[in-house]
């Protein structure tokens, strides 16, 4: 008997799982990816097995489910394995990789709950079938897919295979059941969930699955449920219970539920019994050798020939069950006679003709079946179970059992409803069975006579019900050509609603059915209006100067704009820029020719003169700069710091102009040298090098000054005498390899560096060039890879770079896929200049998936370029997303934007005239985010639509050259022509290390000095370093390609390689350094090719059992413990004995806690500044906020006890007195000097500031400021007035205090959800140097310009996948900025460390991109555009697309299927014409595009008056008609489904004011949408049955993983009465089903084979519980009831971080009804075009950003984008609308509505709108009300809303 758990413990595991988070996500994209995954086969059998369409039993339980038809009992086996392989091989399009593993403690987990006692034998024999199935055949059709079998989940040789194979995490049930919830009625007062009521036994298996989800989460696998589990689209949507430390049990669970192990071991009932016997071996042999000689003679004397060919496992087995069960009884021949005619008809009988119709058994049939039944099935088992059976069959009988037995067949035999014809093939069949059987028990079986009674075998109505399509006429001339090859019915007659009709008539009274839906009314600015627009545009236009004045190039220098000139030619200038460093321009040779025209010998005078100037001139400048320098020099002198000196000449040579630099740089970098030489001195110090290793500090400097020597001879004025004198250094140095060129020209240094070199000095280590320069100069060696001049941009482009740059200058179509780091930006830039100088009308768009990225963008272009029209309204660049713009979108050259937008602007009719044909380049930014779950579907549309050329860029993609193969296909439909750039190396390396943090921790201030020149974080105690080959424990993942070695990477690798090298494996000589590498000095090329020589074999050895592959890993791994976790730490210093006191406890695993210390060692080693990614919001702000609180605590204490900072304050007091009284006594005096002059010259002030020893130690001291030593940021880096501005504004917002502290404190948090100014502000600090630590999430990981030393992964979570991690680490040692990008790993377990890092990048799935909303969208393009050629181009175009889908075949019949049967719902639907118009609420049905399938809804119940009834109302009854609307919303919008567990807790919607439960539909609505979704059930019916009559012809017999074909091809032996289905698969129909469908999913999930109907996509939703399964989450309705969060968070359980944007994204949909409603309804706000529209959360950042405006002094801003009248407006669309009032919008078209508009009253609005109308009272009951009630709920939820972050 099955295992019961005692009551005791079943509770405690249920209460424990009740409170376990979980998160939906879209299992491949945004979790998974390419990582392997292992399936629980009995969750897998027991969410198929549940399937209520299949008809396995007559159990209660599953009769109720979602199903007209009652179960029969008919045990459909092939239907069964059909559903398990359909769920298999939709993992398996969607590119899972994934194994199937079985435990043999769980065979009772696959029952369903309610089967009877009877009847589990057979759900315990299908999983034995199943799993014999897979073992013979997924070898074959899928070697990917392993199958394997365990004990038990505690096996050890589980274990053992979790670590062998790398498992990322696990699917399995929670053994919760959908139908176990009955949701509340909104009216009822007290909430009462109706669970179903279920068995000790099956309470026990249900606690059994949690028990293994507790294990598992245990030993740190995390969980993905199987039940519950949505396909949309190509995504994967589903519940993941995360585990390690998250999940983890509590101790109480633990002490409670020792016997944990004991109840996962226990097995399932003993069936030993049933073994195979040894007369049943006897007879297997008997039967192999009739076969195997091709006839046999049975014991009459007969004799038969037998084909050996048809002999498979399904007779093999059928043959000896019947045996055993006619040698025990022998009474049974005529049951056995009727089963073996139901085998003979399996093989015979194609399969679409054994759906047959089956009639209730009476009593005497059912007694006289089901006990033989019951013997053949335990027989059957018996011989499934045994694996000597299997052995002594061998491998030559085809696996074909997964068609053993089909119930319902052989019951319709017996009963005698089956009319069978008996063919010479069944006979044959037959035939030979009954002989083998005769041979082996002496009973011989007469087939049986065909005895149906055709009265009993008369199907039903529906079943013969022939499907008669009626097509409603459409033409349309663009269109029509598309879908001619769709042969059609259609008819003139249409099935009107009398509602809808109602309804539209009503509107036809006042509507105008030729009036535009996208219409904007332009009205003029007041004087007042146009002041405070200017006003406002000003003080934004200075945000974003300032913004993009904290952007720098590659040098690090602040960009400089440059004047674009139209030159007509598209071209970027060859002239060089002088702040560009271009190409140097080869002087022009007069050659003879010239020199002999024109006036000979008096233009060489002329040009002799000119020389003669420039020269003169020159040597001025020349001396000018020479003097300046001489100044700076002796100034530096002060600097008592060699390492003080160094940065402060390093920063005066960055910021020369580069004229200057050119003339000084060789002699700047000789005087760095010798700083460099004396801070080497002062390291070597006390180191005897005879006996010990140089110090780590001493090498880093030594590293340092070999770069710095190598790099010299190539500076801009190297001479003799710093030639010489570098030699000299070189020679006490002891550096090998550097050669010193001699140059020709000399000059005395303006200043001698005064440095004593000592002629012999033993105390220099001696090391070898070639290992020194492995092993410390990695990061210094020289990048370039096929360098050479190009005069087209201002560096040395590689030649992948000089590839780009000429496929743009054919303005071809590019997708270039390169790693972070590897110098990707120019290419947006390059092609933004050609745009710019070709003329004043084109236009570039770049699309960025964030906000942040696009505010970046284009503040990098206004710090790039500037440019004068002649005429105003025109500017170089404009920001436009849904919250946010600046500069008029149509009007600018350089548009930047999401993609959203450019979606909405490409589409609007109102621009196919003008603006969507200026567009000549898209640039998509971040191609990969296309693979995301949201809005990659958009992407994929923008591609297939782009009307010009367009730049892919990406360096995250895993299947390049398949994405690749896609865009080329598309971008050839469109006329262009696409070229594919890849390049795979990183600029700078990238050295990755895990933090182990100490027990105990003492914070007594950051260290004074960090340690300078070494690069890395090697040699810190707590930091262990991660050799990348260290990360490839799992053979089994194989070697990423884009696993990359830096310089000593490769060397420690090759050295370990040939420690452990054998015989068989060697390591060869060519492998060596000193082989591979034959360079004095080394380059990052000879490392590429060394690398790639040495992964090579690494790879050999990887896939080699034998090779010492495992020895190498081992030693490799060994660094990651470093020097392990100290137990004590102090922040500075050494640990003393008086440190006791002060040292606190520090929990190891907890973020909080740890990341301080951290922070200390990055200082320490001058690794900030430091990006912290995590990536839960909520975290973030914690962890900022607890860093912060612990720096003011020390700060606080330190202040209390320290001597030093009283005498300061004191000293401060009396500081101020003075001050007073000098003040009072000197008369005010204004300065005569002007501006440059003297003191006043800022660069001066500076350099005296930062050199003087004079300075008052009070000027600038604030008490209440951070004090040095307890804080992080960079004072020195900003402004205190700019900094006050900013903490001003902060304040001003209504920010939190501990953010502003956190600023102070050089902390920051970047995350969607902060405020959009903060996040400004944290930007442009942490670029301009000044906060060197930002807590963020992936906001920071996509593209933005925030270089740091240091990237800290700082937690796990599911969305730490291979792609983030790749996109976050990048933004470590961005190019230009670090030599060296160091990453580090805290609070993230080994294994998933290894996991990220020996990942391979997951490739991109599509989407399908052809939606209705698109259609629909598309045809208003047309038709309000009049038929543009941009709409007519972009439609065909589109249509003529050979593969539209990505990852899709090109099966464009179907797309062209589908397209026509949209267009035949939307015209059933009202919204088009039948010529292709969008009439009636086309427009706030496309306006709805973002919700898809939900807009339709909202318009069925428009259109068929609900709302009507509903809002007649709202006068009268306002708080029942918002709630019954509010409830009717969340069941439309904002759909999160429930864990089908949460039905269980019914506890806590009783402890809540939430009632989490969505409750049902209102009954009218609920019959209105069922109405909807069975019309468009019969549309898309229609679709399939038209589309397999055109191209289908082939039969559905071959099932869809291991591609078994099913059935045989004997046509005549068709049973009369035989009902074949031609819409529905031929596997579901074995159950009984037709062509008949209850539901769209149904339709979806069981059309047959060779049909595309992606659910997704189909216009509808379903309704809980008449549809559904699942009831939806509440969290919307209970919001609006009463706008708590925390219990949103506590009761709904939406993440406190979520909460925000859904909310947000639920009030867009509000403000987006409001708006259409308004425009259909002619009402004054209709004028609200679809892309100002923005939801509450967003539109309050708007209003406070106007609101600072309005309070701003800022008076003017220079806006150098323009010319004349400056047109940069920026739009803030305030969309809240109070119950009584109605904003009216004043648009312009350089900016639209004014921060005061005046407000006017709602209901003198509506009059208004209707006064002159004849039908103004009806119209007040119609359209009217419903405006009004929606606008009410509305201005309630948006309320409620706002007080959250008020």
């Amino acid at each position: 008997m099955p295992f019961i758990m005692q009551s005791d413990h079943r509770n405690t595991v249920l209460e424990w799982y009740g409170k376990l988070p979980t998160r939906r996500v879209d299992l491949i994209g945004d979790y998974a990816g390419n990582e392997l995954f292992l399936v629980e086969g009995d969750s897998l059998l027991l969410r198929c097995l549940s399937d209520a369409a299949l008809d396995y039993d007559a159990s209660p339980q599953k009769t109720r489910k979602l199903t007209k038809r009652p179960q029969k009992g008919g045990f459909q086996l092939l239907h069964a394995v059909y559903e398990i392989e359909n769920f298999l091989r939709n993992l398996v399009q969607r590119k899972c990789n994934f194994h199937l593993v079985f435990f043999d403690s769980h065979k009772d987990l696959c029952v369903p709950p309610g089967t009877s006692a009877t009847n589990r034998s057979k759900y315990l024999l299908t999983r034995a079938i199943v799993y014999q199935h897979f073992q013979a055949n997924l070898p074959q059709s899928q070697p990917s897919i392993e199958l394997h079998s365990f004990s038990s989940v505690v096996d050890p040789t589980f274990s053992g295979y979790l670590k062998s194979t790398g498992v990322y995490f696990v699917m399995c049930h929670d053994g919760a059941h959908a139908s176990a919830v009955s949701p509340p009625n909104v009216d009822d007062e007290t909430i009462e969930l109706s669970v179903v009521q279920l068995t000790d036994e099956e309470t026990s298996g249900k606690v059994l699955f949690r028990k293994m989800i507790c294990f598992l989460l245990e030993e740190g696998y995390n969980v993905a449920l199987i039940n519950g589990l949505e396909w949309q689209d190509t995504k994967i949507m589903t519940e993941v219970v995360e585990g390690q430390r998250r999940a983890k049990i509590t101790p109480h669970l633990s002490s409670r539920c020792a016997h944990v192990r004991e109840s996962l071991e226990f097995g399932a009932e003993d069936f030993s019994r049933l073994r195979m016997q040894d007369d049943d071996a006897d007879g297997l042999i008997v039967a192999r050798k009739a076969v195997s000689e091709g006839r046999c003679t049975c014991k009459c004397g007969t004799t038969q020939g037998i084909d050996p060919g048809r002999w498979t496992q399904r007779r093999y087995l059928n043959a000896l069950a019947l045996r055993k069960l006619l040698l025990e009884d022998g009474t049974l021949k005529d049951s056995a006679a009727n089963y073996l005619l139901h085998v003979a008809l399996l093989e015979t009988l194609p399969l679409r003709h054994r759906r047959i119709p089956f009639t209730d058994p009476d009593d005497e049939e059912q007694s006289a079946s089901e006990p033989f039944y019951s013997k053949i099935t335990e027989a059957l088992f018996s011989f499934i179970q045994d694996h000597g059976l299997w052995r002594a069959m061998g491998t030559q009988a085809v696996c074909d059992i997964a068609d053993l037995l089909d119930g319902r067949l052989w019951k319709a035999i017996v009963r005698t409803t089956f009319d069978w014809d008996p063919t010479p093939a069944l006979s044959s069949s037959f035939g030979e069975l009954s002989h083998l059987l005769c041979a082996l028990t002496g009973a011989h079986l007469r087939m049986p006579s065909n005895k149906a009674v055709p009265k009993r075998a008369i199907p039903s109505t529906d079943d013969l019900e022939t499907l008669q399509p009626t097509i409603l006429p459409f033409s349309n001339p663009v269109f029509d050509k598309h879908l001619a090859p769709i042969k059609l019915t259609t008819t003139s007659m249409k099935r009107q609603n009398p509602e809808s009709g109602r309804v539209f008539r009503e509107v036809s009274h006042w509507h105008n059915a030729k009036r535009r839906l996208y219409t904007k009314t332009v009205a003029p600015l007041s004087g007042k209006d146009k002041m405070r627009v200017a006003k406002r545009n000003n003080y934004f236009m200075a945000e974003m100067q300032s913004y993009a004045a904290s952007l720098t190039n590659a040098t690090g220098k602040s960009l400089e704009p440059e004047t674009v000139t139209v030159t007509g030619i598209g071209r970027v200038s060859e002239v060089g820029k002088e702040n560009g460093a271009y190409a140097k321009p080869q002087p022009r040779q007069a050659g003879p020719k010239a020199a002999q025209k024109g006036k000979g010998g008096k233009k060489q005078a002329m040009l002799q003169e000119i020389a003669a100037n420039k020269a003169a001139k020159d040597s001025d400048n020349a001396d000018k700069a020479f003097s300046a320098w001489r100044t700076v020099r002796k100034n530096l002198e002060a600097e008592r710091s060699f390492v003080g000196r160094y940065h402060k000449m390093r920063a005066y040579l960055r910021d020369l102009p580069d004229q200057k630099r050119r003339i000084v740089d060789a002699e700047v970098h000789f005087h760095l040298i010798c700083v460099l030489v004396e801070i080497y001195r002062e390291t070597c110090k006390g180191q005897n090098f005879g006996k010990n290793a140089p110090s780590p500090e001493s090498l880093g400097v030594r590293a340092l000054l070999w770069d710095t020597i190598r790099k010299i001879p190539s500076r801009a004025g190297f001479t003799i005498t710093i030639a010489d004198k570098t030699k000299e250094i070189l020679r006490f140095l002891k550096l090998p390899g550097i050669d010193i060129p001699s140059p020709t020209v000399d000059r005395r240094l303006a200043c001698e560096p005064q440095l004593l070199l000592p002629k012999e000095d033993a105390a220099m280590p001696l090391v070898t060039g070639l290992q020194f320069q492995l092993l410390h100069c990695g990061p210094y060696m020289d990048r370039n890879l096929d360098s050479a001049p190009d005069s087209r941009v201002p560096f040395e482009p590689d030649g992948w770079q000089r590839a780009v740059l000429d496929e743009l200058d054919a303005e071809h179509s590019l997708f270039v896929v390169a790693p972070t780091s590897s110098g990707k930006t120019f290419i947006s830039f390059y092609a933004m200049e050609k745009i710019l100088r070709g003329n004043d009308e084109s236009v570039l768009v770049y699309v960025a998936p964030t906000k942040a990225l696009v505010n970046q963008i284009a503040a990098e272009v206004q710090a790039r370029f500037q440019k004068t029209y002649k005429y105003p309204g025109k500017s170089v660049w404009a920001i436009h997303t849904r919250d946010y713009r600046v500069n008029n979108p149509t009007g600018c050259q350089i548009l930047v934007t999401v993609p959203h937008i450019l979606q909405i602007m490409l589409l609007a009719p109102a621009n196919a005239k003008s603006w969507s044909t200026r567009v000549q380049y898209i640039i998509f930014d971040e191609i990969h985010s296309i693979g995301q779950a949201e809005d990659g579907v958009v992407w994929e549309q923008l591609l297939l639509l782009a009307p010009c050329p367009i730049i892919a860029l990406s360096a995250t993609i895993g299947n390049p050259e398949k994405f690749s193969s896609w865009l080329s296909d598309t971008q050839k439909a469109s006329g262009n022509s696409l070229t594919t750039i890849q390049h795979t190396s990183r600029y700078s390396d990238l050295r990755k290390f895990v933090y182990y943090s100490p027990e105990r921790f003492a914070f007594r201030g950051l260290a004074d000095r960090p340690i300078f020149g070494t690069l890395g974080l090697d040699n810190v105690q707590g930091l262990a370093f991660i050799h990348p080959v260290a990360s490839l424990v799992n053979r089994s993942r194989g070697m990423p390609p884009d696993l990359s070695l830096e310089a000593r990477d490769c060397l420690l690798l090759y050295e370990t390689m040939a420690r452990h090298q054998t015989d068989e494996h060697p390591v060869k000589e060519a492998l060596s350094p000193a082989s591979s590498i034959t360079a004095s000095v080394i380059r990052k090329t000879d490392i590429i090719q060394w690398e790639k020589s040495l992964k090579s074999l690494l790879q050999e050895w990887l896939t080699d059992a034998r090779s010492p592959f495992e020895n190498v890993i081992e030693d490799l791994s060994r660094t990651m413990h470093g020097n392990g976790a100290p137990q004590e730490d102090v922040s500075k210093g050494e640990l003393a004995e008086t440190d006791a006191h002060s040292l606190v406890d520090v929990e190891t695993e907890d973020l909080y806690q740890t990341t301080l210390p951290l922070l200390c060692k990055l200082h320490e080693r001058n690794a900030l500044p430091a990006i912290f990614f995590n990536y839960d919001r909520n975290k973030c702000e914690n962890i900022c906020r607890a860093v912060t609180q612990q720096l003011e605590q020390a700060e606080i204490k330190w202040k209390e006890s320290s001597p030093t900072w009283k005498a300061k304050l004191n000293g401060f007091e009396h500081y101020k007195k003075e001050k007073a009284k000098l003040a009072s006594k000197k008369a005010p005096t204004q300065s005569t000097k002007k501006k440059g002059q003297g003191d006043d010259d800022p660069k001066t002030d500076k350099l005296l500031d930062a050199t003087s020893d004079n300075v008052d130690p009070y000027a600038g001291f604030d008490p209440e400021d951070p004090v040095d030593g307890y804080h992080f940021a960079a004072k020195h880096k900003a402004e205190a007035a700019e900094l006050a501005k900013y903490y001003y504004q902060m304040n001003r917002r209504g920010l939190p205090a501990w953010l502003v502290a956190g600023l102070k404190r050089g902390i920051g948090v970047h995350h969607a959800g902060m405020n959009r100014k903060y996040r400004q502000v944290v930007e442009m600090l942490f670029r301009k140097g000044y906060l060197r630590v930002v807590i963020a999430t992936g906001t920071l990981a996509l593209g933005i310009n925030m270089p740091c030393a240091t990237v800290v992964f700082s937690g796990d979570s599911v969305f730490l996948t291979a792609l983030n991690f790749r996109q976050a680490a990048g933004r470590a040692g961005r190019r230009g900025f670090d030599l060296l990008g160091n990453v580090v790993f805290q609070g993230i377990s080994r294994g998933k460390i290894c996991r990220l890092l020996s990942s391979r990048l997951p490739d991109l799935n599509g989407h399908f991109p052809v939606t209705t909303t698109l259609i629909l969208r598309l045809f208003t393009l047309l038709h309000e555009s009049d038929g543009s050629p941009y709409a007519t181009r972009a439609i065909n175009s589109l249509l003529s697309q050979p593969r539209l889908y990505l990852d899709g075949p090109a099966f464009k019949d179907q797309v062209l299927h589908h397209l026509r049967f949209s267009i035949e719902y939307l015209r059933r639907q009202d919204l088009l014409s039948p010529t292709g118009a969008p009439i009636n609420f086309a427009g706030l049905t496309s306006h709805l595009y973002f919700t898809e399938n939900s807009s339709f809804a909202l318009n069925a119940l428009v259109k068929n008056g609900y709302f009507h009834q509903l809002c007649s109302v709202i006068d009268s009854n306002e708080s029942s008609v918002l709630r019954t609307l509010m409830l009717v919303m969340a069941h439309l919008f904002g759909r999160r489904p429930l864990r089908q567990a949460d039905a269980e807790y019914k506890d806590r919607v009783k402890r809540s004011s939430s009632i989490v439960f969505l409750p049902p539909m209102p009954a009218r609505a609920a019959s209105v949408l069922l109405q909807h979704n069975q019309d468009t059930l019969q549309i898309f019916k229609t679709y399939v049955q038209t589309f397999v009559d055109q191209h289908l012809k082939k039969t559905d017999s071959v099932l869809p993983l291991t591609g078994m074909k099913a059935g045989g091809t004997d046509i005549r032996a068709r049973p009369s009465n035989a009902l074949p289905p031609k819409v529905r698969s031929a596997f579901v129909a074995l159950s009984g089903h037709g062509d008949e469908f209850e539901t769209i999913s149904n339709l979806c999930r069981t059309a047959r084979n060779g049909v595309f109907l992606e659910e997704a996509v189909i216009p509808y939703i379903d309704l809980h519980p008449e549809e559904s399964k699942v009831p939806l989450n509440a969290y919307l309705y209970d919001f609006y009831m009463h706008g708590d969060i925390e219990t949103l968070e506590r009761a709904n359980g939406v993440r406190k971080a979520d909460v925000w944007f859904l909310l947000n994204d639920f009030s867009l949909v509000l403000a987006t009804i409001v708006a259409s409603l308004a425009n259909f309804l002619k009402l004054p706000e209709s004028d609200i075009s679809l892309e100002e529209l923005a939801g509450e959360g967003d539109e309050h950042q708007n209003v406070e950003d106007d609101q600072f405006a309005d309070d701003s002094t800022v008076t003017s801003v220079s806006t150098v984008n323009t010319a004349g009248s400056t047109d940069t407006g920026r739009t803030s669309i305030s969309t809240s609308s109070g119950i009584g009032k109605l904003k009216k919008k004043k648009v312009a078209d350089s900016w639209d509505d004014a921060a005061d508009e005046e407000e006017e009253d709602e209901a003198e609005g509506a009059k208004d709108a209707v006064e002159d109308d004849p039908s103004k009272e009806e119209l007040q009951r119609g359209f009217l009300n419903i405006y009004k009630a929606i606008v009410k709920l509305r201005t309630e939820f948006d309320t409620k809303f706002r007080k959250i972050f008020a």
